[in-house]
């Protein structure tokens, strides 16, 4: 894919993930089966995907100036990734833990370090590389000011914007209006449903969610909003037209670490590339299940070719 970069508001992390039999119970010491530790964070997880995709990358990743740091150039290099996407900040550069469990369940917990100290002033300063991009993406592994910046001069610039809002927390009501295309799971969408006030115990049901929180987020600003359901696929809704659903591809799940940043990515990509919406989010499902064929996440994430093989199925 030639032509403008996918500017990555990310984060960079130092990922530690251990693969068990099942989750601990409080108080327990458990054998694990193998540990990985690797670059990751969500931020960078997108960056790598949509390098791999073809795409020239930019964007901004925080690290901090501890030994941790130190894993972020030759991840950068070996992803093919500009070294000037590092922010160097005083402090922990983030970190996290996560376990896979026999089913290819996860459950992980992120302490975000330097990332938090990415600001408004930072994006600032590359407001004339995000005016030139072909697609600004954000996770919430960082503040909102650097995100509402970013989408601001994205927006007044015609570029579309991508959010993950992933770890969750409330999407300020300024993020949401200057998000083109929102792809949230379903324990998102719970959480945004109960912040809009609205009943959510069956917000993630397909039906009802096209019918009725989809189309409440999309008078919020964005102009697609993308449901998640794990191996059992997505959801696509936009005004003005017919749900646009995407079953899941059925493969031998080891390891879901990095699956919704390999699907968010490849659908905006694709998005950004021209392509209908029914095929981009074909590839991001293609994308998502494949990541999750093989343990932790730098080399799980798909390449372009494996991707359209999937797709051909």
């Amino acid at each position: 894919m030639a032509g403008k970069p996918i500017f990555v508001l990310g984060s960079f992390v130092v990922s530690c993930s251990a693969k068990v039999v099942r989750f601990p119970h409080p108080g327990e010491s458990l054998a694990a089966e193998t540990v990985t530790i690797e670059p990751g964070g969500k931020g960078l997880n997108q960056a790598i995907m949509a390098r791999r995709l073809g795409a020239a990358v930019d964007g901004l990743l925080a690290v901090g100036d501890d030994l941790a740091a130190a894993f972020a150039p030759p991840a950068l290099e070996r992803a093919g990734l500009p070294q000037s996407m590092l922010v160097r900040l005083a402090g922990s550069t983030g970190s996290g833990i996560g376990f896979t469990d026999a089913s290819g369940e996860t459950c992980l917990a992120v302490a975000s370090g330097a990332n938090l100290a990415l600001t408004a002033e930072h994006v600032e300063q590359r407001a004339q590389a995000i005016a030139s991009a072909a697609l600004v993406t954000a996770q919430f592994e960082i503040g909102d000011a650097p995100i509402e910046t970013a989408f601001r001069l994205a927006r007044q610039a015609g570029v579309p914007t991508l959010l993950n809002p992933s770890p969750y927390r409330a999407i300020s009501a300024a993020i949401l209006a200057a998000t083109s295309i929102l792809i949230i799971n379903e324990t998102e969408a719970r959480g945004l449903a109960a912040t809009l006030g609205r009943e959510h115990a069956g917000a993630t049901e397909p039906e009802r969610f096209a019918r009725e929180l989809g189309p409440t987020l999309l008078e919020r600003g964005p102009e697609l909003v993308v449901l998640t359901s794990g191996a059992a696929g997505a959801l696509a809704v936009a005004a003005d037209t017919p749900a646009v659903t995407q079953a899941g591809f059925p493969v031998d799940t080891v390891d879901s670490l990095g699956a919704g940043d390999a699907f968010a990515t490849t659908l905006g990509v694709r998005l950004a590339m021209g392509r209908p919406l029914a095929e981009a989010l074909r590839d991001a499902a293609a994308a998502g299940a494949l990541t999750t064929t093989r343990h932790g996440v730098f080399d799980a994430l798909p390449t372009a070719d494996a991707i359209a093989a999937m797709s051909r199925r």
